[in-house]
């Protein structure tokens, strides 16, 4: 329970905030939004709530509504902070609060946005300018706005401002790849420097698709061992493993070196 003198202090307190926030609110100016008297004129009642909101193209000012003063080639933007107003589509804002037009080069195309411009098919921006794109031979136009504007034909690389030929050895076939090794070697066939060597199968064994290694695999139940294919040697109460190239012990059983043990 408060003391008496605790509770005197407090209800001061309260008091005193009351006042406070009393002589706040009689020192604001009236809003447009605090749901007293009539709107003015170019005004309309709010959707929700009991204040008022001035027309498009008009803005509070002493809680009347006031014309924006709108540039030529502008439009209201209904809202209550900033200008008031933005450019119509083709036109910037420009020093002295006007809409200037878009300046654009020869051979560029406004954006959808209507603010920006773009170089036509064929050119790349310069700065202020859309330049031509020169192709060189066995080239053609590509659809990215960085780079050279340019990509080279199938079985040609970037070689500078020029498109050289890829040569693809024996065996080989083109990648098509925009990045990486721009040929690879067929089937059956390892890169080798320069070349596609074939590949040696030793006997209990396939080829693979890996383009690593030594391009082959023993089959189920032979392991590798210096390039040959050697039986994996199963012992008592083991099976061979996922791979089926090597052996684990069975439930209950430990590998103890070469065999497997009664687990304890």
């Amino acid at each position: 329970m408060l003391r008496p003198k605790n509770a005197a202090g407090i209800v001061r307190a309260v008091r005193g905030l009351a006042a406070l926030l009393l002589a706040a609110a009689l020192a604001l100016p009236a809003s447009a939004q605090d749901g007293t008297g009539t709107p003015p004129a170019n005004a309309q009642p709010q959707r929700y709530g009991s204040g008022w909101d001035c027309d498009r193209g008009y803005r509070e000012k002493d809680r009347e509504c006031v014309p924006i003063a709108l540039p030529d080639n502008a439009y209201p933007t209904g809202r209550s902070y900033g200008s008031g107003w933005e450019c119509k589509r083709g036109f910037e804002q420009a020093k002295g609060d006007i809409c200037a037009p878009i300046r654009m080069p020869e051979n560029a195309y406004l954006e959808e946005t209507g603010y920006s411009w773009r170089c036509d098919r064929g050119y790349r921006r310069n700065r202020d300018t859309c330049d031509v794109i020169v192709l060189p031979d066995r080239a053609f136009l590509s659809d990215s706005d960085s780079g050279s504007g340019w990509e080279c034909d199938r079985g040609f690389f970037v070689d500078g401002d020029m498109c050289s030929r890829i040569e693809v050895p024996e065996n080989g076939y083109l990648t098509n790849a925009s990045y990486g090794p721009a040929w690879a070697c067929e089937r059956g066939f390892l890169k080798a420097g320069d070349r596609c060597d074939p590949v040696v199968v030793p006997e209990n064994a396939y080829l693979t698709s890996d383009s690593f290694g030594p391009g082959w695999r023993c089959n189920r139940g032979f392991d590798a061992r210096r390039g040959e294919c050697v039986a994996v040697a199963l012992p008592d109460n083991a099976h061979f493993d996922r791979s089926g190239n090597g052996w684990r012990c069975d439930s209950g059983f430990r590998q103890d070196g070469a065999r497997c043990v009664l687990a304890r």
